[in-house]
């Protein structure tokens, strides 16, 4: 092969690979290969301990964790769970498994950089610096994970991950931001053989609380998750149709009688069991 043929081979060949790599940077994470020849094998065993450990359901309806005991004895554990799931392939990984591994990931990072910084009060008050170098609100954008060699953020994770790949309505009841607002924090890790069933349960469960839905005379107040990703529920139709398909009998009947939703309302402080007394 002469020179001149050799370089225009060689050009061509690095075009390719420049475009190849272009396409596959621009890709989903959840979707994109990771540069691996395999992923390590991912158990949540050890998230599932310390959820366990850690959890506890409260009078109230709303499950609270128990920081102080968590931080005080260590949080080795759930990094080194967190480190393990860093260097996983969930790109390799069936739909289910995919959705587990994210929803496991985000809530196990979020509690540890609340017990990085415990006490605090909400975890709003907890700002880590976005990569745009936008202030700080809350820890969300900051990139706090890599996975697959990308740099993500707890944003990511939700917003370019999870919506985006799964389109279902049920991941705003399965991640977790440690508020009282939020739906409840399981004390049990998501897996894929039941993942279907651990969602409907959890929306059932917020949607049946007075924290996703509140009717009284003359006003009717809903979680803020509902006009945040009112989007993701069908619009403001789609929440209330959403709502009466995971209510129970009563509040069903009550809110085939509803047209809107007046108010919406989310409780930012800490779900700390040291706050109910116990």
């Amino acid at each position: 092969m002469g020179r001149f043929a050799w370089r225009s081979a060689c050009g061509l060949m690095l075009a390719v690979c420049g475009l190849l790599s272009a396409v596959l940077g621009s890709m989903p994470t959840a979707l994109a290969a990771g540069g691996r020849p395999s992923g390590v094998p991912v158990s949540h065993s050890a998230w599932s301990s310390l959820l366990r450990q850690h959890v506890r359901p409260s009078p109230d309806g709303v499950n609270r964790v128990d920081y102080a005991r968590w931080k005080a004895t260590g949080v080795t554990r759930l990094r080194g769970y967190i480190a393990m799931l860093d260097r996983a392939a969930p790109s390799r990984m069936a739909s289910r498994a995919q959705m587990a591994f994210w929803i496991n990931l985000y809530n196990a990072k979020t509690a540890e950089i609340v017990l990085a910084r415990y006490p605090v009060a909400s975890i709003k008050d907890i700002n880590l610096p976005a990569p745009d170098g936008k202030p700080a609100d809350g820890p969300w954008k900051a990139h706090v994970l890599v996975v697959e060699g990308k740099p993500l953020s707890l944003d990511d994770v939700e917003n370019a991950i999870l919506r985006p790949r799964f389109k279902d309505a049920r991941i705003h009841y399965a991640l977790n931001c440690l508020s009282i607002g939020c739906p409840n924090l399981l004390p049990e890790v998501y897996e894929p053989e039941r993942l279907d069933r651990q969602l409907d349960r959890a929306a059932t469960a917020f949607v049946n609380h007075p924290r996703g839905i509140t009717i009284r005379p003359g006003r009717i107040e809903a979680s803020s998750i509902y006009d945040w990703f009112k989007d993701d529920f069908g619009g403001a139709r789609g929440v209330l149709a959403h709502m009466s398909r995971y209510a129970k009998p009563e509040l069903r009947r009550r809110l085939a009688l509803i047209e809107r939703i007046d108010a919406f309302d989310y409780d930012w402080r800490l779900n700390d069991i040291a706050s109910t007394g116990r």
